[in-house]
């Protein structure tokens, strides 16, 4: 009890959105003061053996530009963890960032799941973040802790309906009365959508570019339906023909063909969602609509192809890419009301 009570003073309460493409922490009273790449580069020989040289946006730098002895490693995989050791280092890195010391910091921590993990990955996530120096930890669905940061009312006995599009996962819920009535998570979001591009480019071109490439092809000329005003960019890879540096001009329409299919799959999942909510909350998404969250609802005309689909309003929240992350941030500044959201692991 003593030690526990030490602890509480030199610790700040966390909340961890522990995601696929990217990490963000919020700390009670302060906000969120981290944001940065879920990547770890680890470094490996015969007389050391292996060591993380890069965490984060350092890491993310090397994804494609490494020798053989370091490796960029992504240990997130579809939202859960996929590496336990390189996960627990992460964690541990981002803690120590965050507070500059490393005695006397147990913080409490909430960390993020997708909706539907079974209760070994919920281990998984618990004891990772309890070997990185958690004092406690504590769980919450992806989508509930999405609808808190939109500032939806989920405590109150009216639906109200999610959509967070993240890079491992798309996450889609009706929630109602703190909790969730139904839920999909599809392994279909950010990082599939990049992986389109990839092989769209090279199919077409013969062309091999990365994931930083891709990434940047979606974010810069990617829209999730045709429009009238095409735009071009150039792309840099390796020609696979030739085996030299190339580049083409790609053009905006062909990335709405590349990203077709995941982005009606992500559609269908919302459509399902709807199909599948009882009635009395299904009339409530009609006066309340569908919000957007993740950074995959960044994507352009994302949000006017799903109102022209369901004929519902959609809006893309204020701050889609920190909205799972406040709100779990949330849970903490109003333990007393929100404590029922948390999954017990």
């Amino acid at each position: 009890m003593f030690f526990n009570s030490v602890f509480g003073i030199f610790s700040n309460d966390m909340a961890i959105d522990l995601g696929t493409a990217n990490t963000l922490v919020y700390v009670r009273g302060r906000g969120v003061i981290l944001s940065e790449p879920s990547v770890v580069a680890v470094k490996t020989d015969l007389k050391r053996g292996s060591r993380i040289v890069a965490v984060g946006t350092d890491a993310k730098k090397m994804l494609g530009r490494t020798p053989d002895n370091i490796k960029a490693i992504r240990p997130m995989k579809d939202g859960v963890i996929a590496d336990f050791e390189v996960t627990e280092a992460m964690l541990k890195h981002f803690i120590f960032k965050i507070h500059r010391r490393r005695f006397l910091v147990k913080p409490r921590i909430v960390i993020c799941i997708p909706s539907g993990v079974t209760q070994v990955e919920m281990r998984a996530v618990q004891e990772a973040a309890e070997s990185a120096g958690a004092r406690e930890v504590y769980l919450v669905e992806e989508p509930i802790a999405a609808a808190i940061g939109a500032h939806l009312p989920i405590t109150e006995p009216t639906s109200s309906m999610i959509v967070d599009i993240g890079g491992g996962t798309t996450e889609v819920a009706v929630i109602s009365m703190s909790d969730i009535v139904y839920s999909k998570s599809l392994r279909v979001a950010g990082d599939k959508i990049d992986t389109a591009i990839i092989r769209y480019v090279k199919q077409k071109y013969s062309l091999l570019i990365g994931e930083r490439t891709a990434e940047m092809i979606k974010m810069m000329i990617g829209s999730a339906c045709h429009e009238e005003e095409e735009s071009l960019i150039e792309v840099k890879g390796r020609d696979l023909i030739a085996g030299i540096p190339k580049v083409i001009a790609l053009r905006s329409g062909e990335v709405t063909e590349a990203i077709a299919e995941p982005v009606r799959a992500i559609l269908e999942t919302v459509k399902t969602a709807l199909e599948q909510a009882p009635p009395e909350l299904a009339a409530d998404i009609v006066d309340n609509g569908i919000v957007l969250t993740g950074g995959g609802s960044l994507l352009k005309n994302l949000d006017e192809v799903i109102r022209r689909e369901t004929s519902l309003p959609v809006v893309v929240a204020e701050d889609p890419l920190s909205t799972v992350v406040l709100g779990s941030g949330l849970v903490f500044e109003h333990f007393d009301i929100l404590k029922d959201v948390l999954v017990k692991c």
